[in-house]
């Protein structure tokens, strides 16, 4: 029976932060886009664990007005790390007048794309690594933009669940409304759940456990996890082999 260890899987995801910054970006800071939602806390307080508040820089990329900014500051402020804000939502508006004729999904997945282009370009001006915030859960149904929030230079938590996460975040001793605020992408007005129609916690014990949902929810799950199977892989690429010459 599958049992999760939250001190032994927090320490371990600490120690290979340490490792991979050695190998990758030793002495560079990590840069980390903060929302204010259990993923940035616990992934920023993963990163304050394993290399020190002074290495970790935190992003606020607003659209606009944000109403739950207050959640990101809080965060900061309780890690005690540095903390940039740059508003996207300018940058948002000039493409969508650019370009009058996108649908509704291609307006939802613009800001994500844009703040990811701002993290890098903020990580590049620090000599940072971008830190990749999704989780096992999210991954496993393809709920995230691609080339937006699937993206980073490493991901620290995208082998564990949302319930995992949770339970690392109160380990890490995150203040529990950053860690139990309801899951949302803040674009479209909805949950998470309510977009995707079931619960973390159903998906979670399928994915981990082998519990079985209704057979209506497990076809829904199994259906997303198939179709977006191509955002957790390196680009489909032709590959072309010539022929042999005849000798």
């Amino acid at each position: 029976m599958y049992r999760f260890d939250v001190k032994k899987a927090t320490e371990s995801c600490v120690k290979w932060i340490k490792d991979w910054f050695d190998k990758n970006g030793d002495g560079c800071k990590a840069v980390v886009g903060v929302s204010g939602g259990k993923d940035s806390s616990v992934v920023a307080a993963l990163l304050v664990r394993a290399l020190g508040k002074d290495r970790v820089l935190g992003v606020m990329m607003p659209d606009g007005v944000q109403a739950d900014i207050y959640a990101s500051e809080k965060l900061c402020a309780h890690l005690g790390i540095e903390s940039v804000t740059v508003n996207i939502g300018a940058a948002v508006e000039a493409i969508k007048n650019a370009y009058g004729g996108a649908g509704k999904q291609a307006a939802v997945n613009l800001p994500p794309r844009i703040r990811m282009a701002t993290l890098y370009y903020v990580s590049q001006s620090v000599n940072g690594r971008v830190a990749n915030t999704c989780n096992l859960s999210e991954d496993y149904v393809g709920y995230s933009t691609r080339y937006g929030d699937s993206v980073g230079d490493f991901s620290p938590i995208s082998c564990f669940t949302v319930t995992e996460v949770k339970l690392i975040g109160g380990f890490l001793g995150l203040p529990d409304d950053l860690v139990n605020k309801e899951p949302s992408d803040g674009l479209c007005g909805k949950t998470d759940e309510e977009n995707l129609g079931f619960t973390y916690d159903t998906l979670d014990k399928y994915i981990k456990e082998g519990v079985l949902p209704p057979e209506k929810i497990k076809e829904k799950i199994d259906r997303l996890h198939e179709s977006n199977l191509f955002k957790l892989r390196y680009m489909d690429c032709f590959k072309y082999e010539g022929e042999d010459e005849e000798q």
